[in-house]
């Protein structure tokens, strides 16, 4: 394999191979158990030590900004729960390939709707959060016959992103990171040649469109809205549902219909707030399942003197 980056210092591939090793054991163990114990460690596990690590107070600021509402009670029963499934999510990554629509464990809510996608020949936008295990979707997408560059972001550590990659690919999913103007131009190549395209709209950007998310003002990236507008086709809404253990529900949503009235901000405006109104939605239906220990809001929201 040609050195997945040259300019890296020894010490650094050293460190890198390292956690590659360390990944290979951890995967290769996982893979002897049962999947439902892997699933129940992962969550035994991540609510004994994630309280202990600083990302408790990131998900405690974010759901005082989301449900400001609840009681002490409430609000504590919501972290653990968050943990609990975050636990899951974690271990269940690296056994992706028994999670897929084909194992049994993940059922359909409208795959009518992606064969309708596939029969097309079209393209469509999917769009969708970090929701439960949210790795269950791409899986799904490409089983129901829908030819899709999933996108997403590389892991730090070459060597492991390529194992990532390798894992996905060996049932089907071709995972993309783009990167910079060259890998834009490959997406937008992709979806021109009926390739549709799945991303998640509901981190932090820097220098995204600042809407409304929970009531509080949040930056969102655009890029999915301005692919709806640019080629024409929809937003196509998807979730995941964990139901018990290691199975899962995968929901086809309605599609969201990007207008173009001309007014270009207007319009990319219009499309990432209706994707705010759905992904907020969702974690309103199942506040336990989302990724809440990222920094969804400004910075200012985490001020040292915020209230938590």
């Amino acid at each position: 394999m040609a050195d997945p980056a040259p300019r890296a210092s020894f010490a650094q591939h050293l460190a890198w191979r390292l956690e590659a090793a360390a990944y290979d054991v951890m995967s290769g163990l996982l893979h002897l158990l049962p999947v439902d114990w892997v699933s129940d460690a992962g969550a035994a596990l991540f609510k004994v030590i994630g309280p202990l690590t600083p990302n408790q107070r990131i998900a405690g600021r974010n759901i005082d900004i989301a449900f400001p509402d609840l009681t002490p009670e409430a609000r504590a029963e919501l972290l653990t729960a968050q943990w609990d499934s975050l636990g899951r999510t974690f271990f269940e990554f690296l056994i992706s390939d028994r999670l897929t629509l084909s194992s049994g464990r993940v059922e359909v809510e409208g795959m009518e709707r992606l064969q309708q996608i596939a029969a097309s020949g079209r393209p469509v936008v999917f769009v969708s959060g970090h929701l439960s295990n949210w790795e269950v979707m791409p899986a799904t997408i490409v089983q129901a016959g829908v030819p899709c560059q999933m996108t997403y972001r590389a892991a730090n550590n070459p060597y492991v992103d390529a194992r990532i990659r390798a894992s996905r690919a060996r049932y089907g999913v071709k995972l993309f990171a783009p990167k910079g103007g060259e890998g834009a131009r490959e997406l937008l190549e992709g979806m021109e040649r009926g390739l549709s395209v799945a991303l998640m709209n509901d981190q932090k950007f820097n220098g995204g469109i600042a809407l409304p998310f929970f009531g509080r003002i949040a930056h969102t990236a655009a890029g999915p809205s301005r692919l709806a507008l640019k080629f024409g086709c929809v937003l196509q809404t998807m979730s995941v549902q964990r139901l018990k253990g290691a199975r899962f529900k995968v929901v086809v949503h309605e599609p969201i219909t990007v207008e173009k009235t001309g007014d270009r901000v207007r319009d990319l405006e219009a499309g990432v707030a209706k994707i705010n109104a759905f992904v907020e939605a969702r974690i309103r239906e199942r506040p336990a399942e989302w990724f809440w220990v990222h920094k969804r809001w400004p910075r200012e929201a985490y001020a040292r003197d915020a209230e938590i």
